[in-house]
C-alpha cells in the first residue's frame, strides 16, 4: 500500500486514491462535498487533550511520544489498517499548517511499519 499525505486544503486529485481525513475535528472553510473523503478516521487523531497540549507549547517529540502511545495503546490504528487493506493508493488528509511536523505524517509512518507484519 502506498500511502500519501496532503492537506485537506488541496484540490483533490485522481492520483489520491481512497481519501481519508485523520483529523478529528472537521478543517474549517472546507465543504464536505469539496473534501471528497472517503473516509473520516477521528478515532486516528490525537486525543483532544493531547492535541490542545501540542497547541499549547509542547515539544514535537514528546508530542510524537504520546501520540504513538495513543496509537499503541487503543484500536484505531489496527481498525484504520484493516480498513484501509484493500486500497493500493490512500491519502492522508490533514488541516495542519505545518507540513513536516503533523500527527498525519506519524500516523503514515506508523501505518508503513505495520504493513510488512
Amino acid at each position: 500500500m502506498q500511502v500519501e499525505l496532503k492537506r485537506i486544503y488541496e484540490q483533490p486529485a485522481p492520483s489520491d486514491g481512497f481519501r481519508v481525513l485523520v483529523d478529528r475535528l472537521w478543517p474549517r472553510g472546507v465543504s464536505k462535498e469539496r473534501a471528497e473523503i472517503d473516509l473520516w478516521a477521528k478515532d486516528a487523531a490525537p486525543s483532544t487533550a493531547l492535541r490542545q497540549s501540542f497547541h499549547h507549547g509542547m515539544a514535537w517529540d514528546d508530542f510524537a511520544a504520546a501520540y504513538a502511545r495513543e496509537l499503541a495503546e487503543g484500536t484505531a490504528l489496527t481498525d484504520l489498517r484493516r480498513e484501509l487493506a484493500s486500497h493500493d493508493v490512500v491519502t492522508l488528509l490533514y488541516a495542519a499548517h505545518d507540513e513536516e511536523r503533523n500527527h498525519a505524517m506519524l500516523l503514515r509512518e506508523a501505518l508503513l511499519a505495520g504493513s510488512s507484519a
